[in-house]
């Protein structure tokens, strides 16, 4: 097997297991919210829509448990359930946005 290759690579990270990286992605992510609380340059409305967003991390990962042992489906195929989770992360955007649309140019403070 040729490591070099383009498909003996992708075969390769194919085998990896994402899970323990989207936990360690956690902690950048806690970072930038301790920062962003602590420097106050961040319009609250936003700080609390990034917020908002390990809500959505959450509920979107009790949802897809729900999916999986209640339905036997992944949470894509489970509308009610996929359609309520990503409410959240709808709800988190719009916090976002609204915050920074909100929040007073450089110019005019």
């Amino acid at each position: 097997m040729n490591l070099l290759s383009p498909t003996a690579w992708l075969e390769a990270l194919a085998g990896v297991d994402p899970a323990p990286f989207f936990g360690l992605s956690l902690l950048p992510y806690l970072a930038f919210l301790w920062w962003s609380w602590r420097s106050g340059r961040m319009p609250r409305l936003a700080f609390w829509g990034f917020c908002l967003t390990l809500l959505f991390v959450a509920v979107t990962i009790a949802a897809a448990i729900l999916a999986e042992r209640g339905y036997g489906r992944q949470l894509a195929d489970v509308d009610p359930l996929h359609g309520g989770a990503e409410l959240f992360l709808t709800l988190s955007n719009v916090l976002v946005l609204l915050g920074f649309s909100r929040a007073p140019a450089k110019d005019e403070q």
